[in-house]
């Protein structure tokens, strides 16, 4: 089965500033001009960590909740209504990194695609499928389970 974590949670926000005080460059009009960039600024908003009480004290965040991903999803998303009502912010996504791993022996999820499935030098058998997982047996099995595929004939050859 595939397990998913996220992490690294962000806002990532565009930017089309108009004028010196969207970045806020104030108070220098008498001492400067300001030329924009040409074209839109992406930053990535950080949130404060969940576990993050106070300057120096900290707690890991699944004791701040049952539900980490759950949790940084809704900062995240009160971060983002926040900044989509500022004039100068063109753009506003929630996103995450997602690693996918076999929940039967950790490594990095993998599946056949459906020309590899057709290739006998990548498929495990003749029925092999698009979707199908490579990485281990246990992972196989489970996945041809859920979807009604004969399982893996027994190899057990000579050594």
């Amino acid at each position: 089965m595939k397990k998913t974590l996220r992490d690294e949670w962000r806002v990532m926000v565009t930017l089309k500033p108009r004028r010196p005080a969207d970045l806020g460059l104030t108070g220098l009009d008498d001492l400067a001009e300001f030329i924009a960039p040409p074209g839109p600024i992406t930053i990535a908003v950080l949130p404060r960590r969940l576990g993050k009480l106070s300057a120096g004290m900290s707690v890991p965040d699944h004791m701040m909740s049952r539900n980490v991903d759950e949790a940084y999803r809704q900062r995240c998303d009160e971060i983002a209504a926040e900044l989509r009502d500022r004039p100068q912010v063109d753009e506003v996504t929630v996103t995450c990194t997602e690693t996918h791993t076999c929940s039967h022996c950790g490594l990095r999820w993998e599946v056949l695609t459906a020309e590899e499935a057709t290739d006998p030098e990548c498929r495990q058998d003749e029925h092999s499928v698009d979707g199908e997982p490579v990485c281990c047996e246990a992972g196989i099995a489970e996945f041809r389970a859920e979807h009604g595929i004969p399982a893996l004939a027994e190899t057990g050859g000579a050594a």
